[in-house]
């Protein structure tokens, strides 16, 4: 079951501004070494070392995969790539700074060392990440349709202290 918590929106400036809403409360993280014991707890004919040394070859090959322009689909799980987090350049050359955009990670801005002035970079990019779009059977329509949810003991008396405020209002 996916145990979920309760938080507000307190930003003042925010259109949502004390508004409720839900967030899933994760119980732990699985690393490697603990979905390879997981896996090998499933009547698995492999070792829970030979399943992380396959787990760990995995990472390492969908890491390259990815970071060469490529996708990676893991049936009924997700297909991985790499995409960017771009920003605006004004030009795509500026003769009078004899700048060309650059097909770089960094800031948009940079303080010139040797006169201290703020400077364009040309840097198209702001940062990488990595998505993983869910695929097969783990889509999102059956992830709704296979989800239990519930409230975490924290959320639940939250409701249940709001509900005992309101009718003690009336």
């Amino acid at each position: 079951m996916v145990e979920l918590n309760l938080y507000q929106d307190n930003k003042q400036t925010s259109e949502f501004y004390k508004k409720w809403y839900a967030r899933a409360d994760y119980k732990q993280t699985y690393g490697i070494h603990e979905l390879a014991k997981h896996m090998a707890e499933h009547e698995t004919p492999f070792s829970e070392g030979t399943i992380k040394g396959i787990l760990t070859d995995a990472v390492k090959c969908i890491r390259h995969l990815t970071l060469d322009g490529n996708t990676v689909k893991i049936d009924n799980l997700a297909i991985f790539k790499c995409s960017v987090e771009s920003q605006p350049v004004n030009t795509l050359y500026d003769k009078n700074l004899d700048l060309t955009i650059k097909a770089a990670i960094g800031p948009k801005t940079a303080r010139d060392p040797k006169t201290g002035t703020v400077k364009p970079t040309g840097n198209a990019i702001h940062s990488m990440k990595l998505l993983a779009q869910a695929t097969g059977d783990y889509t999102r329509a059956e992830l709704n349709k296979d989800a239990v949810l519930g409230w975490s003991n924290l959320a639940q008396k939250m409701i249940n202290d709001a509900k005992a405020a309101a009718l003690a209002g009336d």
